[in-house]
Parts: C-alpha cells; structure tokens; sequence
C-alpha cells in the first residue's frame, strides 16, 4: 500500500491531511494545552501541526528585539503567520526596555494577537548577553522590561520563566508578583532553574507556590510527556494550563491524547504507522513550502529523527536520510520507510 506520494507543489493542499480520521476528530478541540516556544522548531508549520492535533495555541519561536535584524531572513520566516489560527502568539527576546516595546509593536504590526516575554532561556549565548533567564538575577529590570512592554503593548502580555536562577535563589515568586503589578496577564514557568538546564526532573513545588500567590492565570511547564502527567500536574498546581515542549518534537500527536484523557480519564489509541506517516508527510511538505526545498530538507531532518528513531530500523534509516539533499529524495524516502513498516506489521 502506498501510503505517500510526492507532493511539493505551491500552494499546498492539504485537505486530505486536515481530514485524516485522527487530525479531524481533535482538531476542534480547545482545552489549555500549549505548544513551547522552542528555537528550530516551533516555524509556522510545526505550529500549524500541534493546532490541528489539539493544542489550544502555540507559541512562536523568539524573535529578536534588535531592531537591526527585524528585516534578517531569520526574523522574517518568524514573521511569518499567514494561514494561522488565531490567537497568534509570538514570544521576543531581549535586555532593554525600550528596545523590546519597539520589538513587542513591530510584532503586534505583523499580526502577533499576545506578545510573550523570554525570561526562561537557559542557552549560554543568550546568558552569556544578559537576556533570557539571566534576567531573572535583575528584578528591578524585569519590573522596567515588563512595564515598558505593557504600556506599549495593545494586545495581553505574557512572560516565560524559570523557577530561578539556581537552587539558592528561586525567585520565581517574587517575579510573579512583578508581573502582576506590571500588568502581565499571564505567567509561564518551567519547572527548573538556569542553572539545571534540561537535565534532572522538573518541580511543581515552585510553581503551586506561585499560584497560590498571584491571581494571574499561571501555566506550568517542564517534563509533561504524558497524559498522566499532565493531569498530575494539574492536580497537584492548580495551574489554570500546561505548556509542552520537548515531548511535542517526538510525538506531535500528543495533544491529541491528553485532550482526550482530560476529558474521559482514557486514551486514544497510539496513531498507526499509517497515521504517522500523514502526519510525518504532511508536515514535509509545509517545510518544504515554507522554506524553499534546499532549507527545508534542512530543517525537516530533526523532525524526522524524532519520528522515526523509535520505530524499527529508525536509527539506521535515519543515519541514511540524514545524508539526503533533494527534497524529492526525503520525501520518498520516508515514504518508502513508512510503506515497509506497514508491511511488516501485516
């Protein structure tokens, strides 16, 4: 059974992708989940996938505030909304006030619906210039970034953090109250320290704390890569969402899921090969689009190594694809790859 063709043409159709019985049964589904903003792989396309496999919005990638780079052909792809569901949600970076109201008005310009602030990046290039999560050591800054922001802003602010700077100095409370005042309308918080980076558990101690302390809706992240535990999360909080990262890269459909356990205390059934493979191609050929099909087949290789890796002969396949150029060539490829999973499992 062929379960892929090749496609690649502008503009792209992709109906039959939206009506895929597993896409079309959540699709309409709203309940607080979000996608994370995550530098490489939230671009219009991989949102545009978690919208339609449940998730309530999804946050963009950041974008700079420096206004020297706003006409970069980097800023310019992450400017890029057309076709999006709303509410459109674009996260910016940067240390100076002024510089990020500017950024947050350029955004609002260019169809951004709620502009997020990145006060959570534990990346060493972006500490290493004082922004990101090294904002968190400077609350008297954060109070000037965020209330500059505000006033300049005419649709809701929200702001993305960490518990703290180190196990020593949480102050994600404190930061919270900042926000509030500030006029922040809503308050993400990732689960670890700068210093923790992504390596051991995430904890919710800090965040449950926070929401007992602020009235702003607080939304929790870090480490939600079930259905279960989201719900633990949620229970154990009170948060009023969750957001997910990492774990939406390796299984998009995962929204999907816990929309449905939120709702019914089961699961769905783990998409078929033949699923994922309309999901793996449909997502392809977006990149492709999006990109032009020199870049996208770029930036499509770490989307299939999340996909395929843990299927059976994924990791050689992927060592093989991974050499591929032509467009054409990948989407064949995991085409063929998909074809013969499905006929090993008949």
């Amino acid at each position: 059974m062929n379960i892929g063709s090749w496609k690649f043409q502008a503009p792209c159709s992709t109906q039959n992708f939206t009506q895929h019985a597993f896409v079309k049964e959540f699709s309409s589904i709203s309940v607080p989940l979000f996608l994370a903003p995550m530098a490489g792989i939230t671009d219009r396309p991989f949102r545009q996938l978690c919208r339609k496999l449940g998730a309530a919005m999804s946050f963009s990638e950041m974008v700079t505030s420096k206004p020297e780079l706003f006409n970069s052909q980097k800023t310019q792809s992450r400017l890029n909304h057309e076709g999006e569901n709303k509410p459109i949600a674009v996260q910016i970076l940067g240390t100076q006030a002024d510089q990020m109201a500017q950024a947050a008005q350029y955004n609002i310009r260019h169809g951004a619906d709620i502009i997020d602030i990145n006060m959570g990046c534990p990346a060493k290039k972006v500490c290493n210039v004082l922004a990101g999560s090294a904002l968190l050591k400077d609350e008297l800054l954060v109070s000037k970034i965020l209330s500059t922001v505000v006033q300049a802003s005419s649709v809701p602010v929200t702001l993305k953090i960490r518990t703290g700077w180190d196990k020593s100095n949480k102050n994600a409370p404190k930061i919270a109250q900042i926000a509030q005042e500030c006029g922040v309308q809503a308050l993400t918080i990732h689960g670890r320290t700068r210093a923790c980076g992504y390596q051991g558990d995430a904890e919710y101690e800090t965040i449950r704390r926070v929401k007992e302390q602020v009235d702003i809706p607080i939304i929790a992240n870090g480490d939600i890569n079930s259905a279960e535990k989201a719900l633990q999360v949620i229970q154990y909080t009170g948060v009023d969402a969750i957001m997910i990262g990492r774990s939406a890269l390796k299984s998009p459909w995962i929204f999907a899921d816990i929309n449905h356990f939120l709702m019914t205390g089961e699961h769905l059934a783990e998409p078929s090969i033949e699923e994922k493979c309309v999901i793996m191609l449909g997502l392809l050929n977006e990149l492709y689009i999006f990109y032009g099909a020199a870049h996208g087949v770029r930036i499509a290789r770490k989307h299939i190594a999340s996909i395929v890796k843990p299927l059976s002969n994924g990791t050689a396949f992927w060592q093989q694809i991974n050499q591929v150029k032509s467009a054409r060539q990948q989407y064949t490829l995991v085409s063929d790859f998909f074809n013969k999973q499905l006929q090993s499992c008949q």
